[in-house]
């Protein structure tokens, strides 16, 4: 069943998010984060995904401060230009006030458990923790967060599960980023981490120039057990 465009409304005004809704019209929901290219079909096509494993899988468009309803796709110079451009100007305290908006649309849903986790991709995966930290979220989980290194003072307010999974061949974060990273989340037992050696930044985005299958369906697989361990 295809899901549908709908207003969030947040702290800071109303906003589009795309909502796809389990068959058995019940279920815990999940915040899908999206990357630097907005809600897209690759984001929309991960929230169907999770509304055909029982969730009500909702993104919401972070990007709707400078640009609402930004569709890119990651196959020409000239849109990543723009992704880039439109991730400089974003401002990450508004997305985590919006993604809470976002877990508290969610547990309203006529249907949904009141459970809700949080899954982000890249520009999504800092997001993500940023969420575990900041927001009443239950869980999270962030793929090939960038710039995480530089948020590790706000590790210790996680209190919730936080499953990171990181590419060790990550372009856009170094091998001493992802030690910082390690180091800096070591002692929070809240935090799991995964990872993916050879891989390179966003190995998971089906279609992508990274995409690898099997790594792919690793992390996914570990991402829809520690979502039924915690949000059931």
């Amino acid at each position: 069943m295809a899901g549908t465009d709908i207003t969030i409304d947040g702290a800071g005004g109303s906003f589009s998010g795309y909502l796809a809704k389990p068959s058995a019209g019940s279920g815990p929901g999940v915040v899908v984060i999206q990357e630097i290219f907005g809600v897209n079909k690759v984001m929309r096509d991960i929230a169907d995904g999770f509304a055909a494993r029982g969730y009500f899988a909702l993104a919401p468009d972070l990007f709707w401060r400078i640009e609402p309803g930004v569709q890119l796709t990651d196959k020409s110079d000239a849109e990543w230009q723009r992704a880039f451009g439109l991730m400089n100007k974003f401002d990450a305290d508004s997305g985590v006030k919006d993604i809470q908006a976002t877990i508290s649309h969610l547990r309203r849903l006529d249907g949904a458990n009141g459970k809700v986790g949080a899954v982000g991709y890249c520009l999504g995966g800092l997001l993500a923790y940023l969420t575990a930290a900041r927001t009443d979220v239950d869980a999270s989980v962030g793929y090939y967060g960038v710039n995480i290194d530089q948020k590790l003072d706000e590790a210790n307010n996680i209190k919730k599960p936080l499953m990171l999974h990181i590419a060790e061949k990550d372009q856009f974060v170094k091998p001493e980023a992802q030690k910082k990273i390690a180091e800096g989340l070591k002692g929070n037992a809240h935090v799991s981490l995964h990872f993916y050696p050879q891989m390179d930044h966003a190995f998971a985005r089906e279609g992508g120039a990274h995409y690898d299958k099997a790594c792919a369906d690793l992390a996914n697989g570990r991402t829809s057990t520690f979502f039924k361990q915690h949000l059931s």
